[in-house]
């Protein structure tokens, strides 16, 4: 990937408002993959202690939009068309991960896998979730240009 295209990317998720109440960090990046660390907050758990579905939705849609951004080599808007998520496990730990990768990239479709691991102190993963996301790429250039 392109050092120009990856600024882009980094840039545009620096922007992003849910990224920053998260407190969210890019973790890992390159054509087709999008990776996303998550510390742990008060808002984001059950009263049991462990991350609440909601948590874990938008870290699949998040990770999943920026995952087929990077498998395109130019500027590129995208909507989720379908977004399904298995929740595995209880996700109990210290911080979320969030790992995308393109498994379609189509012209106009682009579908991605995105599994959240649930990550204790101590380093150990436990896969919380897997998800199936259909994106859908509206204008090379600029969101406001809906292909029709």
């Amino acid at each position: 990937m392109k050092d120009e295209r990856k600024a882009q990317l980094l840039e545009s998720f620096g922007r992003s408002k849910i990224m920053q109440l998260f407190g969210a960090e890019v973790t890992g990046l390159s054509v087709g993959y999008f990776e996303i660390t998550v510390p742990k907050q008060d808002f984001m758990a059950r009263p049991a202690g462990m991350f609440n579905g909601s948590t874990i939705a938008s870290l699949v849609d998040v990770s999943s939009g920026y995952a087929g951004a990077s498998a395109k080599p130019e500027d590129s808007y995208f909507t989720t068309v379908e977004l399904k998520v298995n929740y595995l496990n209880p996700a109990i730990g210290e911080k979320l991960v969030a790992k995308a990768q393109v498994i379609k990239n189509g012209k106009v479709l682009t579908v991605v896998r995105s599994d959240v691991f649930a990550v204790t102190n101590e380093g150990k993963e436990t896969l919380a979730a897997t998800s199936l996301v259909t994106l859908m790429q509206l204008s090379k250039k600029s969101p406001d240009k809906q292909i029709d």
